[in-house]
């Protein structure tokens, strides 16, 4: 016969062993999981390549916001209101400005460097009222702190090649406020300027250290004992 206690005893056991749910086994989260099989399948190379570059482009925003311009040693970022303030003063200096370090440009033709022909150079940049031809030339230069011209040509035109240095061109341009306008070119720039009969024109090397260099085209022979030339036209420099 059997024993009643050890019957209910293990029908109780069995009951519980029912009843009582095992322990789940943990399962990873569901978007780690995701990330995973993602990263296994063959374009997620691209995906990260993209990340990483868009990082590296962040990063170096950050460090260098906007690239910077210098002149005469000086530093400031090219804001449009600048880049367009100086572009006016060259058309209002009746000038016009190419970099000589970087290839090619407007002038810079080969890695040889420039080469230019004065009048050809002001008409294809269309600057008015320079030489037509070169009938009297002269090449020089400018030491810091240096002036040359300050005077007026009332019988010929004249255009300039200036290079070298930090360099101010101003020239008489009575419709301005002050009756003159100025364009700063810098060290590593080379310009082309023009300045025609009956306007004072004066090159003002503002350079610390390094010279300027000019070239002088003019469209008659030029005698500077002759009355059709004023001297000292602007008393400051």
């Amino acid at each position: 016969m059997a024993n009643p206690r050890r019957a209910s005893g293990l029908h109780l056991q069995n009951f519980s062993d029912e009843e009582t749910p095992l322990p789940q086994q943990p399962t990873p989260p569901s978007r780690l999981l995701s990330i995973v099989v993602f990263l296994k399948r063959p374009h997620a190379f691209l995906f990260l390549l993209s990340l990483f570059v868009l990082l590296t482009w962040v990063s170096l925003r950050f460090h260098n916001p906007q690239p910077r311009y210098s002149i005469n040693g000086s530093s400031f970022p090219p804001a449009a209101s600048s880049l367009s303030q100086r572009e006016s003063a060259d058309r209002d200096a009746n000038l016009v400005r190419f970099s000589s370090v970087k290839f090619p440009s407007q002038f810079l033709k080969d890695k040889r460097g420039w080469l230019l022909n004065p009048v050809t150079a002001a008409r294809d940049a269309g600057i008015s009222g320079g030489a037509i031809s070169c009938a009297s030339v002269h090449v020089g230069e400018i030491r810091p702190g240096g002036v040359r011209g300050n005077h007026r040509h009332r019988g010929c035109n004249e255009t300039f090649i200036l290079w070298g240095a930090a360099t101010k061109f101003r020239l008489e341009n009575p419709s301005l406020e002050g009756g003159y306008a100025e364009a700063t070119i810098g060290g590593d720039e080379v310009a082309v300027a023009a300045s025609p009969s009956g306007r004072a024109h004066a090159i003002i090397n503002i350079d610390p250290q390094r010279t300027t260099f000019l070239l002088g085209c003019q469209d008659s022979l030029i005698f500077y004992n002759d009355s059709s030339i004023d001297f000292n036209i602007w008393k400051g420099l």
